[in-house]
């Protein structure tokens, strides 16, 4: 009912978007680094209340944590903090998860820098390559 983090960062050092087109979803994560700790983070969303509420928590998750802290959140926990997803829903949750990662993938980029919980990432893929919850 309340999204925090909404708008977008003047010059992000790091920017993310991923939808889909089957179900609609669009999310938009800008992130500012400093010392390697998410100090800000931003959204805008196209989508549903479940969507616009899990790109709002995963913006609240990430500020303050470092790069590799950050990387290493699921979208389970992203429904956890939300206390829960309707299992129709649950997509949103991989959404903002990968949103998130396609931001400090944008940022890595642009900074000549590899993380470990980025290996193997692919930006562009489906999200029917990430329809699954991801269990820790």
């Amino acid at each position: 009912m309340n999204p925090r983090n909404v708008g977008e960062i003047e010059n992000p050092d790091g920017q993310g978007t991923y939808g889909s087109p089957v179900c609609g979803d669009m999310m938009q994560i800008q992130i500012k680094v400093e010392n390697d700790v998410i100090t800000d983070a931003k959204f805008k969303t196209f989508g549903c209340g479940s969507a616009i509420a899990s790109s709002s928590m995963a913006t609240e998750m990430i500020i303050g944590k470092t790069i590799d802290e950050a990387l290493e959140i699921s979208n389970k926990q992203i429904i956890d903090e939300l206390g829960g997803l309707p299992p129709v829903k649950v997509h949103c949750s991989v959404l903002a998860d990968h949103a998130i990662k396609c931001a400090i993938y944008d940022y890595a980029e642009k900074n000549g820098k590899t993380y470990a919980g980025l290996e193997g990432f692919d930006p562009n893929a489906d999200e029917d390559d990430h329809d699954e919850i991801i269990e820790e």
